[in-house]
């Protein structure tokens, strides 16, 4: 049985509109006063690089301020996804239960956001039913450290937890750092560009098929099999 490991932001709906703009903003003012005297926040430009460059160097900016500033992962999260308007703010193309009702096979979210963030979202899109099981960040934890994606690490733990051979398990991602790793350790990939701003006109050697929209994903499915 094929098992489809669906990523959320960007991927089942189109966060980079609202939702990641909103989520920097809450991270960079948490990252301030983080980074701060005691007194006076950072400077903006230096939070930017901070961000930028946790971000780079360990696949979540959250890991970077957990590992050199003690911060707690709870406390980053609740800050950085404070939204007086979720509902609002989600952009999300039409069929999309229908077409994971299409889809043969287990479905799995599997996100870096956080588990009452990523549990809001799929229920304003009517989707939550359609996933056997969740997997947020909170989950994410391996050998006692958190582990979020791209983590070679917890990609074979879930694997293994869920007992899915690993080509039969295909990942539906934007980032394509996170589909790297998932090739590497034997998955299927799909890369799902929609909602990205760069040009994604090549397709690099580690993703199996490229759509714009996942309800695209039935008519590539003999490429994924």
């Amino acid at each position: 049985m094929i098992t489809w490991l669906f990523d959320l932001d960007n991927t089942l709906h189109n966060a980079s509109h609202a939702i990641f703009p909103a989520i920097h903003a809450n991270m960079n003012a948490y990252l301030a006063q983080v980074l701060g005297d005691g007194d006076t926040p950072a400077d903006p430009a230096y939070v930017n690089a901070v961000r930028t460059d946790y971000w780079k160097r360990y696949g979540a900016t959250l890991l970077g301020m957990v590992r050199h500033h003690d911060v707690r992962p709870e406390d980053f999260l609740r800050e950085a996804h404070r939204f007086d308007d979720l509902a609002g703010m989600i952009r999300a193309e039409r069929g999309l239960a229908r077409l994971l009702r299409r889809l043969p096979g287990r479905k799995i979210l599997l996100t870096n956001a956080p588990r009452r963030y990523a549990h809001d979202v799929l229920r304003h899109l009517g989707l939550h039913r359609h996933f056997a099981h969740h997997i947020p960040i909170e989950s994410m934890w391996v050998h006692g450290q958190l582990r979020p994606k791209p983590s070679k690490l917890l990609l074979r733990k879930l694997l293994a937890q869920h007992r899915i051979a690993p080509s039969r398990a295909i990942l539906v991602e934007d980032t394509v750092v996170n589909l790297k790793a998932a090739r590497s350790v034997g998955m299927r990939t799909a890369w799902v560009t929609g909602y990205l701003a760069a040009d994604m006109t090549k397709l690099p050697a580690y993703v199996d098929v490229k759509v714009k929209s996942v309800r695209r994903l039935p008519a590539s499915l003999s490429r994924l099999r």
